[in-house]
């Protein structure tokens, strides 16, 4: 996979974020039954369901905050390739880092962690993703 193909994704994942959307959400990770996501001040979630779940109630809450988010930086490692990215939540900055896989010739999701930045550097203005931009 080219890294250019997981910046894609990770802005899909953004946009599903922002629009609220439970079935993009669900699309863009790995069908794999073993996954990793940690929200800030949740425990892990390692199983496909509970990751589902928790988007479904995360996007399902009316009062969810919007996020915007900063791309720092593309990793690849071997198979997988990671985005190290700043969310903007309110007024916290998060620090995250979500991972993509190549799944049946397209690019999925396999693992996302967000947590408190507490020393965050100078961002630029974050980018909202849109589906009129």
């Amino acid at each position: 996979m080219h890294p250019n193909e997981a910046l894609f994704a990770n802005e899909g994942f953004y946009l599903a974020f922002a629009q609220g959307d439970v079935d993009a959400m669900e699309k863009l990770w790995a069908s794999n039954p073993s996954l990793l996501c940690v929200h800030p001040g949740w425990p892990a979630l390692t199983t496909r369901a509970e990751v589902m779940e928790s988007w479904a109630r995360i996007l399902g809450n009316p009062s969810q905050l919007q996020v915007a988010f900063h791309v720092q930086e593309v990793m690849a490692m071997g198979e997988v390739v990671a985005v190290v990215c700043y969310e903007q939540v309110g007024g916290a900055v998060m620090l995250a880092s979500n991972w993509f896989v190549e799944e049946g010739g397209a690019v999925r999701m396999v693992g996302h962690h967000a947590g408190v930045c507490g020393n965050p550097p100078p961002l630029p203005e974050a980018k909202v993703p849109r589906l009129d931009a």
